[in-house]
């Protein structure tokens, strides 16, 4: 518990921090929203707890590992309760699209994979299927991941992925063979893609974010979000690489250093 709380603070301190940069070479990702009723009423108590454990559930723990092997750019997102903010990316060529977490509090990216055979949350899930893309590259290497409700596991392919309006050459990412928790099984979203550090990858792995800067597909190596918690407005909100969005602040932005 100590070390997901440790992990959240990291993450909101790395969000603020990197809320600095110019204002051009911006690449954009709309967050799209779901209404607040569109699953039923939200009411106290159960569904509370819910949206909590939701809320800090994706919290990546560092620790704890399962014993199997010059453009701006913005993405939509989508708003589940106030709890889950998902937005669009496409892997391969041609790109199969996909609904992804944008989750500061890891590094890793995965989708579900054509091969996942014996996991009910593979099947109500977009899923990527390697032999449909002409840019896909084998890897094998086996890898595992935990967060604070659930777990994957799989093995890592490479190709390419288009987030935003640009396209990340040889990607490297997790095909999940494995979603075996609840929690993946009935989640809004396909996939995660982790915008932490890179020293808390798995298996080596450059997160898709460190190889959009060292391929300079973004003005400046800086992202924000903004978050649309608005019931009655279909925008989710919207995750801006490469610099600042004057049109969703006022104030002057103030600078953290960082540990990595």
């Amino acid at each position: 518990m100590a070390a997901a709380g440790h992990l959240m603070l990291l993450s909101c301190v790395l969000l603020h921090a990197l809320l600095a940069g110019p204002t051009e070479g911006l690449v954009r990702v709309a967050l799209t929203k779901r209404p607040v009723d569109e699953d039923g009423p939200v009411v106290a108590g159960e569904d509370a707890q819910r949206l909590l454990a939701w809320r800090h559930g994706l919290v990546y723990n560092a620790d704890a590992a399962l014993t199997e092997g010059a453009k701006g750019h913005v993405v939509a997102l989508k708003n589940h309760l106030n709890a889950q903010y998902y937005g669009e990316v496409g892997v391969g060529t041609p790109p199969q699209n996909f609904t992804v977490i944008f989750d500061t509090g890891s590094a890793d990216f995965w989708v579900p994979s054509s091969k996942c055979f014996l996991s009910i949350g593979c099947y109500l899930h977009a899923s990527y299927k390697a032999s449909k893309s002409a840019t896909y590259k084998k890897n094998g290497k086996r890898v595992a991941l935990r967060y604070g409700t659930g777990a994957i596991s799989g093995y890592l392919s490479q190709d390419n992925v288009q987030v935003g309006g640009v396209v990340v050459k040889n990607q490297d990412f997790i095909e999940a063979t494995r979603e075996p928790s609840i929690t993946f099984m009935f989640r809004k979203f396909d996939g995660i893609l982790g915008l932490g550090f890179k020293e808390i990858a798995r298996g080596g792995v450059e997160p898709v974010w460190y190889n959009m800067v060292n391929q300079h597909l973004v003005g400046s190596p800086v992202f924000l979000f903004w978050f649309n918690r608005h019931a009655g407005e279909g925008q989710g909100g919207e995750i801006v690489f490469g610099g600042i969005d004057p049109k969703h602040h006022k104030e002057e932005h103030s600078l953290f250093q960082l540990v990595e």
